[in-house]
């Protein structure tokens, strides 16, 4: 009852709220979406935008994911910085490739294995050291070790490579840290007490909202259709111009041209 309250208090996602961030009068045809910071506290009818490919939902009050469920098309979501504990809905966005949860309520890895049926998740982020966000279940030891026997196709875990080109490069880095760390030498105690930040920026393994062959389409279809009618009007100014030039040659007199 308390989190039915308080999803009241913010702000509801609506069809006018939608329309006029995008500009889409259709609900269909959105495919990107940013709503960051924006109070929301309930998804209202964001499962209606059926081909919605990229989403961010940072910064709000969220709690329940319910509506996410119809987003089959889903690839990429940002949820990081909300109130968000159960991750059940997100088991039917089957296309969802990369999934921020950064600074929420997952407090076990239980509550992740609603996941594992997401066959191409590559990108799973928990916690983000730069903005200092988190989950409760990256308190527990050797947790993103776990996280990689539990979805072996994950690619980056937390922002870090755990698979694929550069991973090999990059552990074998982290044990010459811990290694030089364990050492004892001068000046190595303070850097070992710190906590290991990303060797990328946060936003790196984001990938970019992935292009519709549909808008490719429609593009060659309109540029298509301003060619033709270009060639309609060189074909009507040819026609235009051998009238006016029979006209002048059946004239034998020059002078009797007035300008």
């Amino acid at each position: 009852e308390e989190e039915e309250e308080e999803e009241e208090d913010g702000v509801r996602i609506t069809p006018q709220l939608l329309k006029a961030t995008t500009g889409e009068f259709a609900l269909e045809s959105i495919l990107l979406l940013k709503l960051r910071g924006r109070s929301i506290s309930h998804l209202g009818c964001l499962g209606d935008c059926t081909n919605l490919e990229w989403l961010d939902l940072s910064g709000n009050t969220i709690v329940h994911l319910g509506p996410l469920a119809n987003l089959k098309s889903l690839t990429v979501l940002n949820i990081s910085r909300n109130r968000v504990s159960n991750l059940e809905p997100l088991s039917s966005c089957q296309s969802l490739q990369s999934l921020n949860v950064a600074g929420n309520l997952v407090s076990n890895l239980q509550q992740l294995r609603c996941l594992v049926g997401l066959r191409r998740l590559e990108n799973l982020r928990l916690r983000d050291p730069i903005a200092r966000l988190a989950n409760p279940v990256c308190a527990a030891p050797a947790y993103r070790t776990a996280l990689a026997d539990i979805f072996p196709s994950l690619k980056a875990i937390d922002g870090e490579r755990v698979s694929g080109r550069g991973s090999e490069l990059y552990q074998l880095c982290r044990d010459l840290d811990s290694s030089l760390g364990r050492g004892g030498g001068g000046g190595t105690t303070e850097a070992s007490s710190c906590d290991a930040q990303p060797w990328v920026d946060a936003a790196f393994w984001e990938p970019r909202p992935p292009r519709r062959s549909s808008i490719m389409e429609e593009a060659y279809k309109q540029f298509g259709e301003v060619l033709q009618e270009c060639r309609e009007l060189s074909r009507r100014a040819d026609d235009t111009i051998a009238q006016a030039e029979r006209a002048l040659s059946g004239r034998s007199d020059p002078s009797s041209y007035v300008f």
